[in-house]
């Protein structure tokens, strides 16, 4: 079992950069170089509604696993994390040691083959050599290999963390981008709305003047209802400023950083609402192509959000 310090070590050695964006995607990758071996550790991860980390590991360093998953777990909240880790050991070298107990066996063994097969060739030194096994190459001892592992662990973590944050920081731009846009044919819409009323009072004032030449009063009463009428079923003030109510939140939400992901994805879902119902209820032709405009970027970001933690 892992003594608890270890624990501690890796989740306080680097600290999380909590006001920063941070997207679901990274890789990072790094090797040491032991007396026994090398040691190999990558991380990569993708975009995932949770936290998914799948470890990959030889079999001597397993009970180091436990560690290693509340390490990653410290610094990620969700993602699909993939962690491999390779441990070569070393053949011969010059530390290396023979294996008497296995070298007296081949002995034994290329006795009794001579002794029945005569004609048979002996083994050679490079034979005994060759045989897996007999050169013994050091073994790592097990504070060796954890302090190698927990030290690659807490570098590829720090460069892990940092390439999510500058990933992290084009989505960001990307975002901020598109909700500037929004808020211009937000803007832009606005003085539609009375301009389209007038044109349709202007157009109805006609209409019934012809048919109500003689009765001014009920002219202008009926005037009255039909423009009430109908600005009540173009009337978009509420979609506006609910609009603009979500561009502000989603501005505050990235300045603030974190974890942001599901936050905006919800917004996402307002956004497009308020979208929609503003296509529906134009009849000015701008409105309509804004209201569409509003759409395609409200998809690119919801496309893009979906990297982000």
């Amino acid at each position: 079992m892992q003594p608890p310090s270890t624990v501690f070590y890796l989740c306080a050695s680097y600290p999380k950069v909590s006001a920063m964006i941070l997207s679901m995607t990274g890789y990072a990758a790094a090797s040491a170089e032991l007396d026994s071996g090398s040691l190999t550790l990558e991380l990569r991860a993708v975009n995932h509604r949770y936290l998914d980390v799948q470890l990959r590991m030889p079999d001597e360093l397993r009970s180091f696993e436990g560690a290693l998953r509340e390490a990653i777990a410290a610094q990620l909240q969700r993602g699909k994390v993939e962690c491999r880790i390779n441990y070569a050991a070393r053949g011969a070298q010059s530390g290396a040691a023979l294996n008497r107990d296995l070298l007296q066996q081949l002995a034994a063994w290329n006795r009794e083959v001579q002794t029945a097969l005569p004609e048979a060739r002996t083994l050679s030194v490079a034979d005994v050599l060759r045989w897996n096994g007999v050169l013994e190459a050091p073994a790592a001892s097990a504070d060796e290999l954890r302090t190698a592992l927990f030290g690659l662990m807490q570098e590829v973590l720090q460069e892990f963390s940092a390439s999510r944050a500058r990933e992290g920081e084009k989505l960001k731009d990307f975002l901020l981008q598109r909700i500037e846009k929004i808020e211009a044919l937000r803007q832009s819409v606005m003085p539609h709305v009375p301009a389209a009323i007038a044109a349709y009072e202007q157009k109805l004032a006609a209409r019934l003047r012809d048919a109500l030449q003689n009765a001014q009063d009920m002219w202008d009463e009926r005037i009255r209802q039909e423009i009430t009428l109908f600005a009540s079923k173009i009337d978009v003030d509420e979609e506006l400023s609910r609009l603009s109510s979500h561009l502000t939140e989603m501005r505050r939400i990235l300045a603030q950083g974190g974890a942001v992901g599901k936050r905006l994805d919800f917004l996402m879902q307002e956004l497009n609402r308020e979208a929609n119902t503003l296509g529906s209820k134009s009849v000015d032709a701008e409105v309509s192509r804004s209201a569409m405009e509003m759409k395609i970027l409200i998809e690119q970001m919801r496309e893009q959000i979906q990297n982000l933690e």
